[in-house]
C-alpha cells in the first residue's frame, strides 16, 4: 500500500470529524440557535447516559468472545501503558507551561485518553479493504480487524470512564474552588466604609459570612482528613472507585463483555435465530447516534472556544507533541518489546493495532466529560480542533512507518 493510498485511508475519518464539528458550529451560531448551551447540556447528558453505554454494550456483545479476551491479555496492557506514559507527559507539559489550575486535568487528559474505539473502527478495516493490505486476506482481517477494535474500545472506555472521569472531575472542583474564593474575596467588608450605620451593618453581614465560610471548610480540609481513621479514609477511596465504575458507559461495557463472554447469554441476543435479537439491534441503533452527537456538541463549543478560550498556544503544540511525537516511538519500543519476550500472538495485525493505540488523537468523551462538569469546555475545543487537523498526517506517516516495521 503506498503511502498516498495510506494518507487517504487514514485522513477520512478525521474529515469525517472535521466536516461534523463544522456542521455542529454553524448549527450554533446566532444564524440557526439550533445548538445552544441548554441544548447542548440536555443533549450531552443523553449521550452519557444512553447512547455511549448502548455503544458499548452492542459492539462488545457481538465480536468479542471469551477466547477473545483470554488470547488478546496484552492489550489492556499496553492500553494502561498509553495512560501511565500519556499522565506523565501530560504532567510535564502543565509543570513546564503553567496553565491554569482548573485546566491541568484536561490537559493531561488529553495527552493520555486516546480516541481507542470510533477511529479505530474505521481505520482498521479500511486498510484491510485496500489493495496490496500487507495483513492478508480481506475478509478475515476485516472480521478480526473489527474485533480488535471493538476491544480496543471497550477496554479505552473502562479506563477513560474510570481514570479521565476522575481527571475531569477533579479539574471541575478546582474551578468551584476557584470561583468560590473570588467570591468571598469580593464579599470583604470595606472598612474605608465603617463612618456610616449603614457600613456597620454591611461589616456585620460580611463578618457572619466569613465565620460561615472559614468554618465550612474545616471539617474537610486535607489536614482533616489525613486525621480521619485508615478505615474510613480506605472506605472512602473504594467508594470513589465504585462510583466511577457505575458510570453508564462503563455498565455498558460490563453488560457486553458478560453477554460476549458466556455464549448462552450471547446466543439470545445475537444471531439470526437469536430470541432476543431485536433487543440487540435497538441496542445497536441507539449507540450509532454516539459519534455523531458528540462530534456536533465539539463543533457547537468550538463557535464559542474561538473567541473565550484561555489555553496558551504552547500548551497546544505541547499536547501535539506528546500525542503525535513521544507516544508513538514509546509504542514501537513497548510492542517489539513485548513481542520479544513472547507475550503477543505472532499476528503482525494485533501488532499494528497495539502500535496504533498510541498515535491516536484524543477522546471525544473528553468534550462529553468536560461539558458535564461544566468546565474547559471552549479549551477543550480548541485543544481537540487542532490535534485532530494534525492528526491526519499524523496518523498516516506513523501508520506507514509501523507497516513498515512489521512487515
Amino acid at each position: 500500500m503506498g503511502f498516498w493510498t495510506l494518507f487517504e485511508v487514514a485522513s477520512m475519518p478525521i474529515l469525517q470529524v472535521l466536516i461534523i464539528s463544522l456542521l455542529g458550529a454553524f448549527m450554533a451560531t446566532d444564524y440557526c440557535k439550533l445548538l445552544p448551551v441548554d441544548i447542548r447540556r440536555s443533549l450531552n447528558r443523553i449521550v452519557f447516559v444512553v447512547f455511549t453505554p448502548s455503544l458499548m454494550f452492542a459492539s462488545l456483545a457481538k465480536t468479542v468472545t471469551l477466547q477473545d479476551i483470554i488470547s488478546w491479555w496484552f492489550m489492556p496492557v499496553n492500553i494502561g501503558l498509553t495512560f501511565l506514559v500519556g499522565i506523565i507527559l501530560g504532567w510535564i507539559v502543565v509543570k513546564i507551561l503553567k496553565p491554569k489550575p482548573y485546566l491541568e486535568g484536561l490537559i493531561i487528559a488529553t495527552c493520555s485518553s486516546g480516541n481507542l474505539g470510533n477511529l479505530l473502527l474505521i481505520v482498521v478495516p479500511a486498510i484491510c479493504n485496500e489493495d496490496g493490505s500487507p495483513f492478508g486476506d480481506t475478509n478475515v482481517c476485516t472480521r478480526i480487524g473489527l474485533s480488535y477494535a471493538s476491544f480496543s474500545m471497550a477496554l479505552g472506555g473502562f479506563y477513560l470512564w474510570t481514570i479521565t472521569f476522575h481527571m475531569i472531575r477533579a479539574s471541575s472542583l478546582k474551578l468551584r474552588d476557584d470561583e468560590a474564593a473570588e467570591d468571598f474575596s469580593s464579599k470583604q467588608p470595606n472598612e474605608n466604609l465603617d463612618a456610616t450605620p449603614q457600613s456597620q451593618l454591611l461589616k456585620g453581614e460580611s463578618e457572619e459570612q466569613v465565620a460561615i465560610v472559614v468554618k465550612a471548610p474545616q471539617d474537610t480540609s486535607p489536614k482533616a482528613k489525613g486525621n480521619a481513621p485508615l478505615w474510613r479514609q480506605v472506605v472512602g477511596f473504594l467508594h470513589q472507585i465504585l462510583e466511577e465504575l457505575m458510570a453508564p458507559p462503563t455498565l455498558g461495557a460490563i453488560f457486553g463483555f458478560t453477554f460476549g463472554a458466556i455464549d448462552w447469554l450471547r446466543n439470545l441476543v445475537i444471531g439470526a435465530g437469536a430470541p432476543l435479537r431485536v433487543v440487540q439491534d435497538s441496542i445497536k441503533l441507539l449507540g450509532d447516534a454516539t459519534i455523531p452527537c458528540i462530534t456536533l456538541i465539539l463543533g457547537a463549543n468550538l463557535t464559542q472556544g474561538l473567541r473565550s478560550s484561555t489555553i496558551k498556544p504552547m500548551v497546544i503544540v505541547g499536547v501535539v507533541c506528546v500525542r503525535y511525537i513521544i507516544l508513538p516511538v514509546v509504542g514501537i519500543f513497548v510492542v517489539k518489546a513485548a513481542g520479544d519476550l513472547g507475550f503477543l500472538p505472532p499476528d503482525p495485525f494485533f501488532r499494528y493495532v497495539l502500535m496504533v493505540q498510541f498515535t491516536l488523537p484524543p477522546a471525544m468523551n473528553i468534550g462529553t466529560m468536560a461539558q458535564l462538569f461544566d468546565v474547559g469546555q471552549d479549551e477543550c475545543s480548541v485543544l481537540f480542533l487542532w490535534t485532530y487537523l494534525a492528526a491526519a498526517l499524523a496518523l498516516t506517516s506513523w501508520s506507514t512507518v509501523f507497516m513498515w516495521i512489521l512487515t
